[in-house]
C-alpha cells in the first residue's frame, strides 16, 4: 500500500514539472530521481510508466524518459443517443431484461479514496496476500518447458487433479475444468444450465455478483430464505414446485453475506429435493481456504457426496491469494460437463497457461500451507477485533451470526434505518461499507450492512473504522434506544 501511494505521489510531482521541458526534452535519469525523491528504483519506474500510459512521456530503453509531443486536439464527441433506442428495442422481446445493475459488485471491487477505511473490500489486503510466494511461483512457471504454449482447453491435467483431490469423494480430474476465476465459472454454469427467461433459485440474501450474472443471462432469480443453518429445505422444495426451476445456486460453507454453514441434516435434504425436481445445484465453494483458526473440521463439499451429477461445483484460488490470481475450477458429472466445456471454450478459449503453471507451482510449494495457516490465524484475530469493537461502540447493530470462516460480518440495522443514507454518511466519516439491499433479489426483510475485515491493514484500522462508523450512525440512525449487548 505504501509503495502504491509513493508511485502516485511521484507521478503527480513529475506531472507538475513537465512544463519545464520542451517536447522531446529529456527528463532526469532514474538514478537522479531516486536520489532526489528518496524513493526506490521500482517506484520511479512505475511512476514513469504511469506517465507514459497517459501519453505525457516517452521512454526509450537505454536512453531515458522524454517529454512527449503535444497532443493534438481531440475530435468532437460523437452523438451516441441513438444507442438508447437500439438497446431498448433489443430487449423489448426478452422475457427478462438483460440490462444489468453492477453496483452491488462494484461495491466490493472499487477502491475507496485515500484515507478511507475499507470495510467494503472483497479480497485480502496486500499484507495478507502471498505476494512473495506468488511471484516466485510465477517466475518458476515461466521457466517450465512449454509454459508459453497453448494449454489443453480443459486445463492442465495436474491442476485438474489437484482440484479434484481437494473436492474429494469420487470426483476425478476428468470431471474438472479450469476456469478464469469464480465469477467466470458461475457465468458458464448458469448459461449452461438454464435458458433465457427461466427461473433460477437463489439463497436470500446472496452474493450480488451472482444475481448480476443471472440477470445478464436473462434469468429470473427467485429467492429462497436462509437462516443460521443455511437454506431452508422446506422453502426450497416449495420454490421448486412453484417455479419448475431447474437450477439452485447456493454457498453451503460460510455463505455470503450471512456466514451461515449448511447444517449436516440439511445437506442430504437439499440434494434429495433437487434430484426429485430434476434440477442442478450450483455449489459456490468460494471461501473454503479462508477458514478461521477456531473453526474445527469443515464439512466436505456437496459435490463429494453426490454420485448422481446433481451438483455443479465451483472452487477458486482467488479469495485466498489475490484478485489478480484468477484460477478456479468447475466440476460436474455426466452429460452436462460437455455443455459446460463448450460454453467455456466459446467464451474464453482457455485460462492462460503461465497462470495455470504458476498455480501448480504455488499450491505445490511449502509456502502454500504456511500461507493458509497464517491467514487462518489472522482472519480470526480480525474477526474477533471487529466483533469486540462493534459490541463496544455499536451495540444497536444486530449481529446474529459470528462465522468461523470467510472475511466479513452481516449486520441488521435498527428498524427504520435508511441504509443508503448510512452508507453515504459512513463515507463522509471516512469508512466505506457495503449496503445490504443488493444482496436481495426481492424486497429485503430489513436494512443490513456487510462489513469486511480482510481488506484493511490490521486490527488497529478495524478499531478506527468502527469508531468512524459510530459517527455515521449517530447522524443517521433512528432515535437511540437503550443499548443492549450483542449476542
Amino acid at each position: 500500500m505504501q509503495e502504491r501511494s509513493s508511485v502516485t505521489e511521484l507521478a503527480e510531482q513529475l506531472r507538475r514539472e513537465l512544463d519545464r521541458y520542451s517536447p522531446g526534452g529529456k527528463l532526469p535519469s532514474s538514478r537522479a530521481l531516486v536520489d532526489r525523491f528518496r524513493v526506490s528504483p521500482v517506484t520511479v519506474s512505475r511512476a514513469l510508466a504511469q506517465l507514459a500510459a497517459e501519453g505525457l512521456v516517452v521512454t526509450r530503453p537505454g536512453a531515458g524518459a522524454f517529454r512527449a509531443a503535444a497532443r493534438t486536439r481531440a475530435a468532437p464527441a460523437g452523438d451516441t443517443s441513438w444507442q438508447e433506442v437500439a438497446l431498448s428495442a433489443d430487449g423489448a422481446a426478452d422475457l427478462v431484461p438483460r440490462s444489468v445493475d453492477a453496483s452491488g459488485v462494484l461495491a466490493s471491487l472499487a477502491a475507496p479514496p485515500p484515507g478511507v477505511v475499507e470495510f467494503n473490500g472483497g479480497y485480502l489486503h496486500p499484507c495478507l496476500q502471498p505476494e512473495r510466494a506468488m511471484s516466485a511461483a510465477l517466475a518458476r512457471a515461466g521457466r517450465r518447458p512449454g509454459a508459453w504454449g497453448r494449454p489443453p482447453t480443459e486445463g492442465l491435467p495436474e491442476l485438474r487433479e489437484w482440484f479434484a483431490r481437494n473436492i474429494g469423494g469420487a470426483v476425478t480430474a476428468a470431471e474438472v475444468l479450469i476456469t478464469a476465476g469464480g465469477q467466470s465459472a458461475l457465468t458458464t454454469a448458469l448459461r449452461a444450465l438454464a435458458p433465457p427467461g427461466a427461473p433460477v433459485l437463489v439463497e436470500s440474501p446472496t452474493y450480488p455478483g451472482m444475481l448480476a450474472i443471472a440477470r445478464s443471462a436473462g434469468l429470473r432469480p427467485v429467492p429462497v430464505p436462509v437462516d443460521a443453518d443455511g437454506v431452508r429445505p422446506a422453502l426450497l422444495a416449495d420454490a421448486f414446485r412453484a417455479t419448475d426451476a431447474r437450477v439452485f445456486v447456493c454457498q453451503p460453507l460460510f455463505q455470503n453475506p450471512t456466514g451461515a454453514v449448511l447444517a449436516p441434516e440439511r445437506r442430504g435434504e437439499v440434494l434429495r429435493i433437487a434430484r426429485e425436481a430434476g434440477a442442478f445445484v450450483v455449489e459456490d465453494d468460494f471461501v473454503r481456504r479462508l477458514v478461521h483458526e477456531d473453526a474445527g473440521p469443515l464439512p466436505r463439499p456437496l459435490a463429494a457426496d453426490d454420485p448422481d451429477g446433481v451438483v455443479v461445483h465451483v472452487g477458486s484460488l482467488t479469495k485466498a491469494t489475490s484478485p489478480s490470481f484468477r484460477v478456479s475450477a468447475l466440476a460436474a458429472r455426466g452429460p452436462v460437463l460437455e455443455r459446460l466445456r463448450a460454453i467455456q471454450i466459446v467464451d474464453t478459449f482457455f485460462v492462460p497457461r503461465p497462470l495455470q503453471e504458476a498455480a501448480l507451482e504455488l499450491v505445490g510449494s511449502p509456502a502454500w500451507p504456511r500461507h493458509l495457516r497464517t491467514i487462518s490465524a489472522e482472519l480470526k484475530a480480525r474477526r474477533d477485533a471487529m466483533t469486540a469493537a462493534l459490541r463496544l461502540d455499536l451495540p444497536e447493530l444486530a449481529l446474529p451470526n459470528i462465522p468461523s470462516g470467510g472475511y466479513h460480518l452481516w449486520l441488521r440495522l435498527p428498524d427504520g434505518t435508511d441504509e443508503t443514507a448510512l452508507t453515504a454518511a459512513a463515507l463522509r466519516a471516512g469508512v466505506a461499507i457495503t449496503p445490504g439491499r443488493p444482496y436481495f433479489s426481492a424486497e429485503p426483510p430489513a436494512a443490513h450492512v456487510r462489513l469486511s475485515f480482510a481488506a484493511v491493514a490490521g486490527v488497529g484500522e478495524i478499531a478506527e473504522g468502527v469508531r468512524r462508523l459510530r459517527t455515521a450512525c449517530d447522524e443517521v440512525l433512528p432515535a437511540k434506544k437503550a443499548r443492549l449487548p450483542l449476542p
